[in-house]
């Protein structure tokens, strides 16, 4: 699905990215783990067209994207979410949804005066698979609840949801348990899980929690100083020593070991 080759992006002189080559193989769940500052979220960004490269490549579908911007490459089924929630806090959770798609006909004002029509047969077939999503996430007792009174772990499954208003091939998800409980964080993973097995996602995936990475991923790549260190199952990762010194420079017990 994706395929990186030696890519680089510098900040003056501080290298966050640099020489990083990996591919993301279709079907898969990828995680991408490394201590902080090794160039995750920077990598992601640039793949996901927020910045742009200094040197190198981005592949997908063996179609080069590199330095192409987010809406286009929303509209080839990829897409990103970030740290902290980006929601619409004053529309409600299904509003949220239903902004998804673009080429809506009520984004025309000529269409709104002229083909009310259409732009009514259209919300209507956005709610219901608005509906839908929030079914599958087990959140449609939220429907109507303005989404910036969601508590943390719920604004990430409403941007889980956003990625299925549209036909994503692949999401890229940056620390998608951050200030989430345990509760919500096992219902993301088994709609990570569902999504992959019943509609072909392709994840790749930041995370700080092995526990986490252990029961979705495979592979795991872990980076460190802008560079991919290794790659392997969660468990070949957990005992890998040049892993083990990236993140402490010594001994680490596998619980221990968390990736910003």
């Amino acid at each position: 699905m994706i395929r990186v080759e030696d890519l680089h992006r510098h900040f003056g002189g501080f290298r966050a990215v640099d020489g990083a080559s990996l591919t993301i193989e279709t079907g898969s769940i990828t995680g991408l783990i490394g201590p902080n500052g090794a160039g995750k979220s920077t990598l992601f960004n640039v793949i996901a067209g927020v910045l742009p490269p200094t040197s190198g490549r981005v592949f997908m579908d063996g179609e080069d994207i590199t330095g192409l911007p987010p809406h286009a490459l929303f509209h080839k089924g990829l897409l990103r979410t970030f740290q902290m929630a980006h929601e619409f806090a004053s529309m409600t959770v299904r509003e949220n949804l239903m902004m998804v798609p673009g080429m809506q006909s009520g984004e025309t004002i000529w269409k709104t005066w002229f083909q009310r029509g259409r732009i009514a047969r259209e919300e209507a077939e956005l709610r219901k698979k608005a509906d839908e999503v929030l079914d599958f996430l087990t959140i449609r007792h939220l429907a109507n609840e303005h989404a910036g009174n969601l508590s943390g772990g719920q604004k990430k499954l409403l941007e889980l949801g956003r990625t299925m208003m549209v036909d994503a091939k692949i999401v890229f998800l940056d620390e998608v348990g951050a200030g989430v409980n345990r509760t919500l964080l096992m219902t993301i993973a088994d709609a990570i899980i569902r999504l992959n097995k019943e509609r072909g996602y392709t994840f790749c995936v930041i995370e700080h929690d092995m526990d986490f990475i252990g029961k979705l991923c495979d592979p795991v790549i872990v980076m460190a100083e802008g560079k991919v260190l290794a790659q392997g199952s969660a468990s070949d990762i957990m005992q890998n020593e040049q892993v083990i010194e990236a993140y402490l420079g010594t001994g680490l017990k596998n619980k221990d070991m968390v990736g910003a």
